[in-house]
C-alpha cells in the first residue's frame, strides 16, 4: 500500500514537472513570438494592405535591441510610425540606422526607398535603395503650426512604391532652437546642358555664354534689390554654381508639362547643399530653343515654384526658347525688372510657408482682384512690393505677407548647435521593461478599439 502511494506521488511530481515544462515552453514561445512581432508603440501601415511583412530581427541588428524589419516582396509603400507631441515653430532632427537589401524603387525614383518621413507630408530624409550596410540617415524638419506629427520609418515613400528589405534601428529625436535671422541664403544652380529623351526623341540643349551672363546679372539684381522690395524685412545672399553635367531626366505633370524636379538633379546638387545651410534653391534650366521649341511640352511657364528639397524651398527658372527674349536682360527701354521671375517663385515659397503656419493671405496670382496690373518695363513690381510688406488694400484693411514670415526659414543643421535629445523612442532594455511595454501595448490597443467603436457609434447616430 505504501509502495503504491509512493508511486502515485512520484507520478504526480513527474506530471507537475512536465506541466510546468509545457507551460514554460508555451510562455517562451509566446514571448518570442511577441518579441518578433512587437513594434512597441509604433503603428504599422501599408499602402496595399497585407502585402509587406513587419518583423523584429534578433539576428541582423545594429546594437543591443532587435532591429525593426520591413519586407516587401511585391511593390508597396510600408511604414511604421509613432505620433509625437511637438512645440510649434521648432526645428527637430530625427535619426536612425538603416541597412538595406535588394531595394528596387518603381520607375527608378530617387526619392523612394528606406527613409524617415513625416507621414502625410512631403517631409522626408534621403531614401536608401539597393543593398547597403548599416548607415545613419537623418530628417530635419520644422513643426511649423503643428502640435503633433507622425514620424515614420518607411520602405517606399510618398513618391512611389518599391520592393526589397530594410532594417531600422537606434531611433533618436532632438529638439533644436529656431533662428530669427532675416538673412536668407540662396543658391542658384545653372545647368549648362540638357540631354533628355522625350517621346523617343533625344533632345540636346546648351546655354550660350550670353545666357549665362544674363542669368548671373539677374541673380545679382535679385540679391541687391530684395532688401529694398521687402523694405529691409529681409536680406539675401546668393551663391551661383555652373553645372556642366547635363540634366538627363525630366518630370511630367498634367498641368505644367515637363519640369525639373529636385529628384531629377539630386546627384548634381546634394553635396553642395549638404555643406551649406541654404534657405532656397533655384534650378536654372534650358528646356527649349528655336530648334527644339516644340519637342519638350511646357504648359506656359517660365518659372515654377512652391516645391521643396528636403524642406528647403525649391524653384525652376526656365530660359525662354527665343534668344531674342529680354526676360532676363536689363534694358531701360524694354525691361528694368528682369529679376521678377526669381522673386515671383521665391514668393510662392513664402506664400506656402505662411499658409502652413496658419496665416490668411491673398493668393500671389490674385493681383488683378486688388487692382494691380502688369505694367511695361516693371511688370508687377508694385504688387510684389505691397504684397511683401502687407500693404495691399482690401475691404478688410491691408493684407499681404506677415512680417514674421521672413524669420520662418527651413530647419537646418545650424539650428542644432544647442539641441537636446528627447526620450521618445526608448527601447525596453530588460525583461521587466519588456513586460511593462507589453501591458502598455495591450492597454493602448484596448483604448484604440474603444475609440474606433465610439467613433462608429457617433457616425451611425449622425446618419440616423
Amino acid at each position: 500500500m505504501f509502495q503504491n502511494t509512493g508511486e502515485e506521488i512520484m507520478k504526480s511530481k513527474i506530471i507537475n514537472i512536465i506541466t510546468w515544462i509545457i507551460i514554460l515552453t508555451i510562455l517562451i514561445l509566446a514571448f518570442n513570438f511577441y518579441k518578433s512581432n512587437n513594434f512597441n508603440e509604433f503603428i504599422r501601415s501599408e499602402m496595399i494592405l497585407h502585402t509587406s511583412e513587419f518583423k523584429r530581427d534578433n539576428k541582423i541588428k545594429y546594437s543591443k535591441s532587435d532591429s525593426y524589419k520591413i519586407i516587401s516582396n511585391t511593390e508597396n509603400d510600408a511604414t511604421f510610425y509613432k505620433k509625437l507631441k511637438v512645440h510649434k515653430n521648432t526645428p527637430y532632427k530625427v535619426t536612425c540606422m538603416v541597412k538595406t537589401e535588394s531595394i528596387i524603387p518603381e520607375k527608378e525614383l530617387s526619392g523612394v526607398g528606406a527613409q524617415i518621413s513625416v507621414i502625410g507630408t512631403t517631409e522626408k530624409s534621403v531614401a536608401i535603395s539597393g543593398t547597403q550596410d548599416w548607415q545613419k540617415i537623418e530628417m530635419i524638419f520644422n513643426s511649423k503650426n503643428r502640435e503633433e506629427v507622425d514620424i515614420g520609418f518607411r520602405l517606399g515613400g510618398y513618391l512611389g512604391k518599391c520592393t526589397g528589405t530594410a532594417w531600422f534601428s537606434d531611433f533618436t529625436i532632438e529638439e533644436g532652437t529656431i533662428s530669427e535671422s532675416k538673412e536668407w541664403k540662396f543658391v542658384c544652380f545653372i545647368f549648362e546642358n540638357t540631354d533628355v529623351v522625350v517621346d523617343g526623341k533625344e533632345v540636346k540643349l546648351s546655354m550660350t555664354d550670353n545666357d549665362i551672363s544674363d542669368i548671373k546679372d539677374t541673380i545679382r539684381r535679385f540679391k541687391n534689390n530684395i532688401s529694398d522690395l521687402s523694405e529691409n524685412k529681409m536680406t539675401a545672399d546668393c551663391d551661383a554654381y555652373i553645372v556642366k553635367e547635363p540634366i538627363s531626366k525630366l518630370t511630367y505633370d498634367e498641368e505644367f508639362g515637363y519640369f525639373v524636379a529636385s529628384e531629377d538633379i539630386e546627384n548634381s546638387i546634394k553635396e553642395v547643399v549638404k555643406q551649406n545651410d541654404y534657405d532656397h534653391i533655384f534650378a536654372i534650366i534650358r528646356l527649349g530653343n528655336e530648334e527644339y521649341k516644340d519637342d519638350i511640352q511646357i504648359n506656359d511657364w517660365i518659372g515654377l515654384g512652391s516645391m521643396d528639397y528636403y524642406g528647403i524651398g525649391y524653384s525652376n527658372i526656365r530660359l525662354p526658347n527665343s534668344s531674342q527674349s529680354y526676360v532676363y536682360k536689363y534694358d531701360t527701354r524694354i525691361n528694368t525688372f528682369p529679376e521678377e521671375v526669381l522673386l515671383h517663385e521665391f514668393l510662392h515659397s513664402l506664400e506656402r510657408t505662411a499658409e502652413e503656419y496658419g496665416y490668411e493671405i491673398p493668393a500671389l496670382h490674385d493681383y488683378e482682384k486688388y487692382g494691380y496690373k502688369n505694367q511695361s518695363l516693371i511688370g508687377l513690381k508694385h504688387w510684389y512690393k505691397d504684397y511683401m510688406n502687407k500693404n495691399v488694400k482690401s475691404s478688410n484693411g491691408y493684407v499681404g505677407l506677415p512680417e514674421e514670415v521672413y524669420t520662418l526659414k527651413p530647419a537646418k543643421n545650424s539650428d542644432f548647435a544647442y539641441s537636446y535629445k528627447l526620450d521618445e523612442f526608448h527601447e525596453p532594455q530588460n525583461i521587466i521593461e519588456e513586460i511593462r511595454q507589453l501591458f502598455r501595448n495591450v492597454i493602448n490597443n484596448v483604448r484604440n478599439i474603444e475609440n474606433m467603436v465610439n467613433k462608429n457609434k457617433n457616425q451611425n447616430l449622425e446618419v440616423e
